[in-house]
C-alpha cells in the first residue's frame, strides 16, 4: 500500500512539473517572442511562421504537426513517453491559443516590447529552454523537435539541446523564404526578416543551452558510502523504496580494529536528501560520505551508445 502511494505521488509530481514546464514554455513564446514577430525554432517556430503568414493561430498548427511526430515517437520511444507527451501537446496547444488573448496588450507592451528585441529574445529563449528541460526531465516533452531530439539521443551520445539547436537553425534559415506580415497586415521587408532571423538564432541558442543546463543538473549522479551497524536494514530500504542497487563492501575499521560492512550506492542527486532522511530514521549514528560522479552508465542510469547500436 505504501509503495502504491509513493508511485501515485511520484506520478502526480511528474505531471505537475510537466504542466509548470509547458506553461513557462508557452508564456515565453506568447509574451516575449510572438509579439516581436520572432520565428524561433522547432514546431513552435514553424507555427509562428504560419501564423505571421496566414493568421492561423499557433496552437492549431502546433497540434497537427506534433500529432504526426507523436505517432512516430510511439513506435520508437514507447507508450510511456507517448502518454505524457499527448498530455503536454494538448496543454501546449491550448495555452498557445488561450494565452494570446489572456495577456493584455498593454501588459505585453510594458513587460516585453518596451525592453527591446534582444532582451525579449534572451528571456523568451530562456523560458522556452527551461520549460523544455522540465518536461523532458519528467519523461515528457513539449513536442516537436524535442521528440526528434529524444529519438536521436536514444541511439547516440549527443545532448538533446545540441540536436534541437541544429534543427532550429535550419527552420529559422528557411523562414527567410516564407512571406511574413506584421500585426497590422503590412508585409515584413526582407531586411527586417533577416534581422528577426538573427534574433531567432539567439533564441534557439539560449533555449538549447538552458535546456542542457537544466537536464544536466536533474540527471547528475552521486556516489554514497554508508557505514552503519544497521547496514542490512538500510540496504533493504534503499532497494525497496528507491529502486537502487546496493554493493556491500567488507572492511575493517582501523581505529576500532573491528570488521565492518560498507554500503556503496549510486543514485541521482535529486534523491540524496530524502535518502539521507530515510537512513537517519534507521540509524541516526550512521557515517556517510557523498560525492558527485561525472557519469554513470548501466541499468537505471545512462546507456553507452555507439553507431553500431
Amino acid at each position: 500500500m505504501a509503495s502504491r502511494e509513493k508511485n501515485a505521488l511520484r506520478t502526480i509530481k511528474e505531471y505537475l512539473l510537466i504542466i509548470l514546464g509547458i506553461v513557462i514554455y508557452t508564456s515565453g513564446w506568447t509574451i516575449f517572442l510572438t509579439p516581436n514577430n520572432m520565428f524561433g525554432g522547432g514546431v513552435s517556430g514553424i507555427s509562428a511562421i504560419i501564423q505571421f503568414a496566414t493568421g492561423i493561430k499557433m496552437g492549431y498548427t502546433y497540434f497537427v504537426i506534433n500529432a504526426v511526430l507523436l505517432l512516430i515517437s510511439l513506435f520508437i520511444i514507447g507508450p510511456s513517453f507517448g502518454v505524457k507527451t499527448v498530455f503536454a501537446i494538448f496543454l501546449a496547444s491550448f495555452c498557445l491559443n488561450i494565452e494570446q488573448s489572456l495577456f493584455p496588450a498593454q501588459f505585453i507592451q510594458d513587460f516585453a516590447l518596451s525592453n527591446g528585441k534582444l532582451l525579449c529574445a534572451i528571456i523568451g529563449g530562456s523560458m522556452a529552454g527551461l520549460g523544455i528541460g522540465m518536461s523532458i526531465s519528467q519523461g515528457g516533452s513539449s513536442g516537436g523537435t524535442d521528440i526528434i531530439a529524444l529519438i536521436i539521443t536514444k541511439y547516440r551520445n549527443i545532448s538533446p539541446g545540441k540536436v534541437i539547436l541544429l534543427i532550429d537553425i535550419f527552420i529559422i534559415a528557411s523562414s527567410l523564404l516564407v512571406p511574413s506580415y506584421t500585426a497590422d497586415g503590412q508585409p515584413l521587408p526582407f531586411v527586417d526578416k533577416f534581422i528577426t532571423a538573427v534574433y531567432g538564432m539567439i533564441v534557439v541558442t539560449v533555449c538549447g543551452n538552458v535546456a542542457d543546463i537544466y537536464l544536466s543538473g536533474s540527471r547528475q549522479s552521486v556516489q554514497l558510502f554508508i557505514m552503519s551497524h544497521e547496514h542490512e536494514a538500510i540496504a533493504t530500504m534503499i532497494v525497496r523504496d528507491y529502486h537502487r542497487g546496493v554493493t556491500v563492501l567488507e572492511g575493517r575499521g582501523w581505529y576500532t580494529k573491528q570488521p565492518s560492512s560498507v554500503l556503496m550506492v549510486l543514485t541521482r542527486k535529486t534523491d540524496v536528501k530524502p535518502l539521507l532522511r530515510s537512513i537517519k530514521s534507521i540509524d541516526p549514528n550512521a557515517f556517510l560520505s557523498v560525492s558527485s560522479v561525472s557519469g554513470v552508465y548501466g541499468r537505471g542510469f545512462d546507456s553507452i551508445k555507439d553507431k553500431k547500436s
